[in-house]
């Protein structure tokens, strides 16, 4: 088959039968009666959807977070706390000992 020919034949009747003005009768009527028989869109799922990619944001960062600080740990120390992070941790619970 010619490609060519049948592009020729097939642009020839769009040009011999051009495209009337008219709309059918009663057109917008039934399109704007079809669009208001659809159900609107219920606020609980936007809501919804929109916390659930929230969420699946926020637990790929914590994960990218999590890897960056295990890989970047400092090698030299053997797996023990710093001594600067243990103290920052347990000075409130220091302090309430202290005041008994």
């Amino acid at each position: 088959m010619n490609l060519d020919a049948l592009q020729q034949k097939l642009i020839a009747a769009a040009r011999a039968h051009p495209p009337t003005d008219s709309v059918p009768y009663a057109f917008e009527r039934r399109i704007l009666a079809r669009l208001a028989g659809l159900p609107g869109e219920d606020s609980r799922v936007l809501w919804g959807r929109a916390l659930w990619r929230a969420a699946a944001a926020c637990v790929g960062v914590s994960l990218l977070l999590g890897a960056l600080s295990f890989f970047t740990m400092d090698s030299g120390v053997s797996g023990a706390p710093d001594e600067d992070f243990e103290s920052t941790v347990f000075a409130d619970a220091q302090q309430l000992s202290d005041s008994w």
